[in-house]
């Protein structure tokens, strides 16, 4: 038995689209991750960059659960001397959704060249329209 290695140029990318509507922020996040990494395709391939193109509808609509909403912070610095700014989930679900979306899947991705390739394909949008439908994607349902 022998082991298939996908090369770059072998790699054929469809388009997904996931609705967080009333999931929790953290199970959508897991579902794109594993989207955009290829984890979920038979010629998986660790090294290469193997992914599909994600877009996330309904951002607003992501439910945190637990106390979340009021004890956890998102945190950002500048590099100079105080500047450390916490922002709590509360207010980042009612300014920037989009923005909470993508950091809770950015924090599942690797931190190399390959993660940052794959967050450049997660696309996601405030409602339940987007720009995207040229594509043709497929609407995902977790099994």
């Amino acid at each position: 038995m022998s082991t298939t290695m996908v090369k770059k140029e072998e790699v054929t990318r469809k388009w997904y689209i996931l609705d967080a509507a009333g999931k929790p922020l953290g199970k959508t996040a897991v579902i794109a991750a594993d989207l955009l990494h290829g984890k979920r395709k038979v010629d998986y391939t660790p090294h290469v960059d193997t992914g599909d193109y994600v877009i996330v509808i309904n951002a607003e609509k992501a439910v945190l659960t637990g106390k979340k909403l009021d004890q956890k912070f998102y945190y950002r610095h500048s590099g100079r001397v105080g500047n450390l700014h916490a922002v709590k989930y509360k207010d980042l679900m009612a300014q920037k959704p989009e923005l909470a979306v993508k950091l809770a899947v950015k924090g599942m991705l690797p931190k190399n060249k390959l993660g940052d390739a794959m967050l450049g394909r997660l696309k996601v949008f405030k409602g339940d329209v987007h720009n995207h439908a040229a594509q043709k994607p497929e609407v995902y349902t977790a099994e």
